[in-house]
């Protein structure tokens, strides 16, 4: 039996709806910056630009995911103290410099360059951090699967840069492109000052921020989520910046356009499966809602190993992974909203944030390091995949305590 709640006092739908659109849009825009690199891998690649080979190819798509996922842990301890407003539009500003920066590595053909600039570009994907706080604050607790899973939608930044970043580059120029995404990230942060507010519920927490950690750290509830997010959101994160190579070694797809849709769809799949994830978590509870999407996860891993053939059996596959590693990510935030102390909220999110970007970081660096050219196969990194999916299912299922609130109503009529 679910109980409902009402709005918190001070707060209509109106703002509710309006505050949740903008965070939305600042994090759409802040990962179609954060996923600038990876949709042009094969283009940086190439021999009449970088020629790199598939390890430095893994390593400069990896890098700016680095820097997203840690630094979540920071913003996830600075959003209770400074607000969602103050910080979306401080780390949209300070995030359309470096994309100028990738611009101008680019140009001059700098491997270095591009990776020491990579690295900071990762600031536009700790956003997410800041998003799941200030969502929590604007909404009750039985509507927070929902309005984190809208939120998390934002990730279809994604699917934005996939698709437009090649075509861009080809109607405007290469450059032109990256001034285009630094002025959009300047727009919507000129957006979020203006028309974004904290909600009436928010009180600046100003508790020193590494007590804050650790007392997270402390809790259970914060390692299960993170194992459990490193599989679901750190697989999206993975195969939406690494698809376009995967596409190239395997299906020797060297057609930027080409890969950068199939991406795109990828991307779009997971965006949409996130708040079917977080709504469904709301209404069956997230455990459930979780182990199908790890379990799931697994057997289409296994499937792809076998190379289905393109386009229609390996885009099946391809976009059933996305629909569950889309439901997970928005399942373990909605476990996260209802299982954290409201105190911690942010430190928990911020933790958990960095451990599913850590997830995304590591699969590019073991495919690029396992795979086999003569084959033209990721067998090995995909055998991995499988594993840990499949053990991620278990833990959701048998390795997780019941709360109160589950086991009443598990034995409700």
């Amino acid at each position: 039996m679910t109980t409902t709640h009402a709005p918190p006092p001070g707060i209509t739908k109106s703002a509710q709806s309006r505050n949740l659109f903008l965070a939305t849009l600042a994090f759409a825009i802040s990962f179609w910056a954060w996923n600038l690199i990876g949709p042009l891998a094969v283009f940086y690649a190439g021999p009449g630009e970088m020629a790199l080979s598939p390890s430095q190819k893994s390593v400069l798509i990896a890098v700016p995911i680095l820097v997203g996922s840690l630094g979540r842990i920071v913003v996830g301890v600075m959003t209770p103290r400074y607000g969602g407003r103050v910080m979306f539009t401080g780390l949209l500003v300070l995030s359309a410099p470096f994309v100028i920066l990738v611009a101008v590595a680019g140009t001059v053909k700098s491997y270095p360059m591009m990776i020491v600039v990579g690295f900071f570009l990762g600031i536009a994907g700790t956003s997410f951090a800041a998003g799941i706080p200030f969502v929590n604050n604007w909404y009750e607790a039985n509507r927070r699967g929902f309005a984190t899973g809208v939120f998390g939608a934002g990730m279809g930044g994604t699917a934005l840069s996939a698709f437009f970043t090649p075509r861009f580059r080809e109607w405007f120029g290469y450059f032109p492109t990256h001034i285009i995404i630094a002025v959009a990230l300047l727009v919507v942060a000129a957006m979020c000052w203006l028309w974004m507010r904290d909600s009436p519920e928010f009180r600046p927490n100003t508790d020193p921020a590494v007590p804050k950690l650790v007392d997270a750290l402390k809790l259970p509830i914060t390692w299960q989520m993170s194992f459990l997010y490193a599989a679901a959101f750190g697989g999206f994160v993975a195969f939406s910046t690494y698809l376009p190579t995967y596409l190239n070694d395997v299906y020797e797809m060297t057609d930027l356009k080409s890969a950068g849709a199939r991406t795109a769809g990828f991307a779009i799949a997971a965006v949409v499966a996130r708040p079917i994830g977080g709504a469904l978590s709301d209404r069956f509870g997230p455990r459930l809602i979780t182990a199908i999407s790890c379990g799931g996860a697994a057997v289409l891993a296994v499937w792809m190993i076998f190379k289905p053939s393109m386009p229609w059996l390996a885009g099946a596959d391809f976009l059933l992974m996305a629909v569950m590693m889309g439901m997970g990510a928005g399942s373990v935030f909605a476990w996260v909203a209802v299982a954290s102390p409201p105190a911690r909220v942010g430190a928990v999110t911020g933790l958990v944030g960095a451990a599913g970007g850590l997830g995304g970081f590591f699969p590019p660096l073991v495919m690029g390091a396992t795979y086999d050219e003569a084959a033209h196969s990721y067998t090995v990194g995909l055998a991995l995949l499988v594993a840990f999916a499949a053990v991620a299912c278990l833990f959701t299922i048998f390795g997780i305590a019941r709360r109160p609130a589950e086991k009443a109503e598990g034995s409700a009529p």
